[in-house]
């Protein structure tokens, strides 16, 4: 089925790695890709697609109402993947101004340019979608036993999953309210190529190359599931295609794991695939304790069991070989790490759409 695919928030970390699937694995559907380019945003990510016809870039922001009606009305739109969002908890809590702004206005602004032209101007809203992709941040905290569904209440804990849990009510109440196609996906913590270094992963693998301290937040006790980013994308485009609309899927990984033992996992493979540091010691050295976050969730797990049974997708990668091709990714691009915690990546934007 040929489709015309809105991705907000392309040129970020799940978002790179979305265009990249759909442009490898759906010959025909176009994509158009809508991106603010803030400091998380690296255009240079996607400079090898730059010229394939069926990829357009537009620089510009989700909460501008006349940028989105415009996009909508020229590349005729029949598909929304929603990625664009202001995602990193510490961030949330010094400065949450942002996230209420791109979080919920910038959704809002989005589902109604899609019930104008999907619903008001007669285009067929039966083969059109609206998929807001969310966090399982928005289930609040679990203890030792227990795991997020899609019936779990929400209580958020932070600004970032609170504006998160915010989009998500607004996304159901388009359904509800107007009957707009929408899908909502819950995920748990993504790893893989292209992330920010400000997320853990590539915050430790850069600080471990460099012999820098690996901070780790109070006792390194809290958990999270983690789902390598290939296996989200793979599950976001199983949900496009065959998904219930108005229905939510939680997207998970099977592979809980406390911080510290992903952290000391990093220190291990580093260890063994570039030797250990100058003065002979594991990399295990360099970690941490640090002051825990304020609000801090302790325990993260997702029942992926849905998806799973309705629309058969399941994780193809466990995290033992999710991680290995993520720290080779990051060992073989080093000039891309380098020039994303230099800022060196912001030129290769400003060389074509000015700073």
């Amino acid at each position: 089925m040929t489709k015309t695919v809105l991705v907000t928030g392309g040129c970020g970390f799940i978002g790179v790695n979305f265009v990249r699937l759909l442009l490898e694995t759906r010959e025909d559907w176009q994509v158009v890709n809508l991106d603010k380019l803030t400091y998380a945003g690296n255009l240079q990510s996607l400079e090898d697609v730059q010229d394939d016809p069926r990829y357009r870039f537009i620089c510009g922001d989700i909460c501008d109402k006349n940028c989105v009606d415009d996009i909508f009305t020229k590349y005729h739109i029949d598909t929304v993947v929603h990625f664009a969002a202001e995602s990193h908890v510490d961030r949330s809590i010094t400065g949450p101004d942002e996230f209420i702004q791109t979080n919920i206005v910038g959704t809002f602004t989005l589902l109604e340019a899609a019930r104008n032209h999907w619903l008001e101007k007669g285009m067929d809203a039966d083969t059109c979608r609206f998929l807001h992709v969310s966090t399982d941040e928005v289930y609040g905290s679990l203890g030792d036993t227990g795991y997020f569904t899609e019936q779990t209440s929400y209580d958020p804990r932070s600004p970032y999953s609170a504006s998160k849990s915010s989009s998500d009510h607004l996304v159901r109440a388009y359904f509800h309210t107007y009957g707009l196609p929408v899908l909502i996906t819950n995920c748990s913590n993504n790893y893989g190529p292209y992330q920010f270094p400000e997320k853990l992963i590539p915050l430790v693998l850069n600080n471990a190359l460099k012999g820098r301290e690996l901070p780790v937040y109070g006792d390194g006790g809290n958990v999270r599931d983690w789902l390598y980013v290939r296996d989200h994308c793979e599950a976001i485009v199983r949900v496009v295609e065959k998904g219930q609309v108005g229905q939510s899927y939680n997207i998970g990984g099977h592979n809980e794991k406390k911080n510290l033992e992903v952290v000391e996992l990093l220190c291990d493979m580093l260890d063994k695939k570039v030797g250990l540091m100058e003065s002979g010691k594991s990399r295990r050295s360099l970690i941490t304790f640090v002051k825990d976050r304020l609000g801090h969730d302790r325990r993260y797990a997702i029942d992926a069991g849905k998806i799973d049974e309705e629309l058969g997708w399941t994780p193809a990668f466990t995290f033992e070989t999710g991680m290995e091709k993520t720290v080779d990714w990051y060992l073989h691009n080093r000039s891309w790490m380098e020039s994303v915690m230099d800022g060196s990546y912001r030129k290769y934007y400003e060389d074509m759409y000015g700073s």
